[in-house]
């Protein structure tokens, strides 16, 4: 991998940036003993405390706390130490701590990685479509031009178009980040990692980011996580969530993995305390062994329900041109046909509007997306959940 050692991330990263001196948390400094430095109410969170006149009639005040062992009073740890040691333990090729950032859901992860790296009106990034919409979402807010190369989509096969993604990448120098999604959003499809390898090995100077929120649902005959190669490729960086597997979405923690040099940039820039105790707190507790052992079941339940059940229950409705995409996340793309077999949005969007308005049964339209024509995105659900989407889409399929 020569070519990967190209990567420099001062010659990336932006200048100001690279200047910027950190707001220094209290909690950098100290964090036990009594700790008088951050303003924080000593008494305690004010639902937890009760502050009640002593017997004595002395007109002191008596203060009775309820308050657990989170100390919610007290700012959290701001770089969320004892989460990413439990990391470090879950993906154990990841090289240290250093290598691991914590953000507010992986979208904080995207917006943070383009704007330390993107110059507002004069850098790109490149996606290749379809895929999850919030790169070119939080490039638009920051000013920042979108380069598309599309998958391959033929056969709904949604694989990198590597040669087009490499002479790209090398032919525009404004684009200093390549957003790759695997699992896909909304193909639920693994790139290959022999294409992922020819994007690092390439010359690419810029930052080539795989996003693997679904990468736990990835059978491991098929793949596995693309956060081994981070110590090989220094201009690699993966992003993970709580979200999917851990079926953690309300406390919003994404995961960020990459050089220690991007990973300090990426604190630098990031406001102080912005993932919460209670956030920590509880992903702490889902990265236990038992948390994590329950995890690994949930998750073969799940490709089960999708193997044996949603998608050949799927395919034999009417209506149903097929199932696309690679199946390696906790969901399928399925693939509606109008009376002549051709694939058709009109089909899909009406069965999808009658389910959310009238059945209350909710899906996703995929349809406008690249490759997606005539497509709804179906989460798997519970065993009840998918016999309902199966018996709802039938009864309404049928009547067509």
């Amino acid at each position: 991998m020569p070519a990967s050692c190209s990567f420099d991330a001062k010659r990336i990263v932006r200048p100001n940036i690279q200047k910027l001196v950190p707001y220094r948390c209290a909690r950098d400094d100290y964090s036990e003993g009594i700790l008088l430095d951050a303003n924080e109410n000593s008494y305690g969170p004010a639902f937890q405390v009760s502050i009640t006149e002593s017997k004595e009639g002395s007109g002191k005040l008596k203060i009775e706390s309820q308050a657990d062992d989170r100390q919610l009073h007290r700012y959290p740890d701001p770089f969320g130490r004892e989460v990413k040691q439990r990391i470090l333990k879950l993906r154990p090729s990841v090289p240290s701590v250093d290598n691991i950032f914590l953000g507010v859901g992986s979208d904080e992860v995207i917006d943070l990685l383009v704007r330390i790296i993107c110059q507002p009106g004069k850098d790109a990034i490149m996606i290749t479509p379809p895929t999850y919409g919030m790169y070119k979402v939080v490039a638009s807010i920051n000013d920042v031009d979108v380069v598309k190369v599309p998958l391959v989509v033929e056969g709904g096969s949604f694989q990198l178009d590597v040669d087009a993604v490499i002479e790209t990448a090398l032919g525009n120098s404004a684009i200093k980040i390549i957003w790759l999604c695997s699992p896909g959003n909304p193909t639920g499809t693994y790139l290959r990692e022999d294409d992922v390898r020819k994007v690092l090995e390439s010359g690419f100077t810029g930052l080539v980011v795989v996003d693997e929120a679904y990468v736990d649902f990835l059978r491991a005959d098929k793949g596995e996580s693309y956060a081994r190669l981070v110590g090989d490729y220094p201009g690699l960086f993966v992003m993970q969530t709580m979200s999917k597997s851990f079926g953690l979405a309300g406390i919003r923690l994404g995961v960020g993995i990459g050089g220690s040099e991007i990973v300090s940039y990426l604190n630098n820039a990031k406001a102080p305390y912005s993932v919460s105790t209670l956030s920590l707190d509880v992903a702490k507790a889902a990265l236990s062994d038992e948390s994590v052992e329950k995890m690994r079941r949930v998750v073969a339940d799940i490709a089960e329900q999708r193997d044996t059940y949603l998608i050949p229950e799927l395919k034999k409705l009417p209506h149903v041109g097929g199932i696309i995409g690679g199946n390696d996340a906790n969901f399928v793309l399925c693939r509606f046909v109008d009376s002549q077999g051709a694939a058709s949005n009109k089909t899909a969007k009406e069965l999808y509007e009658e389910m959310a308005e009238n059945q209350g049964l909710v899906v996703r339209y995929r349809g406008s997306d690249y490759g997606c024509e005539g497509c709804l995105r179906v989460t798997v659900g519970t065993a009840e959940e998918n016999k309902v989407v199966i018996d709802t889409m039938s009864r309404l399929l049928s009547q067509q």
